[in-house]
């Protein structure tokens, strides 16, 4: 008999109890007394029973609150994406009564974390996507979701240590050992690069871009040791003058740098004031397909971006949540997104929508 034309009634026939007994075997219901489970378990076996878990799932007609807990940011930033992929799976499983709800934190803020995650339990949750800011202060706050048995997903950031359900995200490390291998393709010659960063009390703003750093080094120390990596910083929440006194002083002092890069998704900050002082020969390197480095990207003053797919990394992770809470299914626990490289030639092509 075809596996997917077993019923109840056929399970029952082979157990010798009734069908209302084999329904509340196969939904974990009480009052089934120990014989009569094991006949069920073993008819179960024999005809290799496979449930249909979304008919399941559908029939409890349950509700579920998922979580998505992520960094306070500008519009058209690189966790919109993340918000509304997360937003589109929510939509397409609407039929199993998910909801999703939106809690941002301030980077850097360590007592305002904290308070977030003091106020976080106050409601009912199912599931958790959390992008982390510290593994200490992470840290914290899945321990207290370990203790309620809830089951969370890390973005961005991969913290081993934490145990989560599930990750989303590049091999950091990885991301940045290519970006130096293409940057290098057109800047070989150079004597200096400059590596642009934002910092506040000189800590970048995840684990994740510092990731990132450490595999660009280490490319360029095994290939390109006598290139000076020379260090710009654009102190986090100064205005645009700010920068581009930052930047005028930066290239007037260092007149043969012709290549830069950074690690997060402002490369933008550059190409801007590239354009604006009309510095042709001056090009940047960066990440993630945000609208405005989409826009330097067309102008020529960005180079490179590397992708993220942010927008898939927010719909699997809910994605994920929902088959192992909903489905009761296992899931993929480390999931490394692609890396891809962006230039004017093919950023049309660009898919930022789930497959």
């Amino acid at each position: 008999m075809p596996k997917e034309n077993i019923t109840i009634k056929d399970i029952a026939a082979r157990a010798g109890v009734s069908t209302g007994t084999v329904d509340r075997v196969l939904h974990n219901r009480p009052n089934v007394s120990q014989k009569a489970l094991d006949k069920v378990n073993k008819a179960l076996e024999e005809l290799d029973y496979q449930p249909n878990m979304y008919a399941s799932a559908l029939a409890y007609n349950k509700t579920y609150t998922f979580y998505i807990v992520l960094p306070k940011h500008e519009q058209d930033a690189y966790w919109d994406e993340i918000e509304e992929g997360a937003q589109a799976c929510c939509n397409f499983r609407r039929d199993f009564g998910i909801t999703l709800k939106f809690v941002y934190y301030e980077r850097f803020n360590a007592t305002a974390f904290t308070k977030m995650v003091r106020e976080f339990f106050s409601g009912k949750m199912d599931g958790v996507v959390i992008v982390p800011t510290t593994l200490e202060q992470t840290a914290r706050f899945t321990e207290k979701l370990t203790e309620r048995s809830i089951p969370y997903v890390l973005l961005d950031s991969y913290m081993p240590d934490l145990k989560p359900l599930s990750f989303f995200g590049q091999d950091s490390f990885a991301s940045g050992y290519f970006a130096a291998k293409m940057l290098m393709l057109i800047a070989s010659k150079e004597k200096e690069i400059a590596l642009v960063k934002q910092t506040r009390d000189g800590k970048v703003g995840s684990k994740q871009q510092a990731n990132r750093e450490t595999g660009f080094r280490h490319y360029m120390v095994d290939h390109f040791p006598e290139i000076k990596i020379t260090e710009v910083d654009l102190p986090l929440d100064e205005e645009r003058k700010e920068y581009d006194g930052i930047l005028e002083d930066f290239f007037s002092t260092h007149p043969k740098v012709h290549h830069c890069i950074t690690f997060n998704s402002k490369a933008h900050i550059v190409g801007e004031f590239l354009q604006r002082t009309n510095r042709r020969n001056v090009q940047i390197m960066g990440y993630d397909m945000v609208p405005k480095n989409e826009a330097c990207v067309r102008q020529g003053s960005i180079s490179f971006l590397i992708a993220q797919h942010a927008y898939q990394q927010g719909y699997a992770s809910v994605d994920a949540l929902f088959n192992a809470i909903v489905l009761k299914r296992a899931v993929t626990p480390v999931n490394y997104m692609p890396i891809e490289i962006l230039t004017k030639e093919n950023v049309d092509f660009y898919r930022r929508t789930a497959i």
